[in-house]
């Protein structure tokens, strides 16, 4: 299983980082370790003191595929949840500034939790699908994928042209703009809509 994530793939948080808008899609990926499931808390690594939430949509590949045309690519995809792409923001920066890979600040232990998948029949438009994360009773972030500059056929049309997409990979899409520093003791929650598909604890 692969996970696949989408940098700045919204122009406002691009922005609001002091990052240029790419041209084409931004790919990172995090390792199967960084995965966090059923609600379980996430501990913040002491290695970091500012680790960032950043709450994103995410695919759940359900075919095997490489070279997918994006006129077919609605047919790789059939389940779609939220996850946080945590990120120590600090490690990111120094890296950053020295030219170096950051897949330190993204793919470290517990840095992707992930929501209960939804069937996409549950989804009217995918190209209008409103997410958001609550942090502590009130809401951090808010998005909407008519917002995306890479839509989600897109994506798989991209990434597929490097790599091989097998049943059960993922793809964390991108976040919005208003990520923010978590601190101990704070109680996230995800949703798509009014449904809440994701909810952990920092410890």
């Amino acid at each position: 299983m692969k996970i696949f994530c989408i940098g700045r793939n919204y122009a406002a948080h691009a922005k609001e980082l002091n990052n240029d808008i790419p041209d084409e899609p931004l790919v990172f990926c995090k390792p199967h370790s960084a995965v966090l499931k059923n609600g379980k808390p996430f501990f913040h690594p002491d290695f970091s003191n500012n680790v960032h939430h950043e709450v994103e949509l995410v695919l759940r590949i359900c075919r095997n595929g490489k070279h997918i045309e994006e006129r077919f690519a609605h047919k790789y995809y059939d389940r779609i949840t939220v996850g946080l792409d945590l990120t120590a923001r600090d490690i990111q920066d120094r890296l950053k500034a020295k030219g170096h890979p950051w897949e330190i600040a993204k793919g470290f232990d517990g840095s992707a939790p992930l929501g209960d998948f939804i069937s996409l029949d549950e989804i009217d438009d995918v190209n209008n699908i409103e997410f958001s994360l609550v942090r502590n009773g009130e809401i951090a972030q808010q998005g909407n994928t008519k917002d995306l500059l890479f839509n989600f056929d897109k994506l798989i049309s991209y990434i597929s042209k490097y790599f091989i997409l097998h049943q059960g990979d993922y793809i964390f899409t991108g976040t919005p703009k208003g990520v923010s520093k978590l601190n101990i003791g704070d109680r996230l929650e995800a949703f798509i809509g009014d449904k809440k598909l994701l909810q952990t604890k920092v410890l």
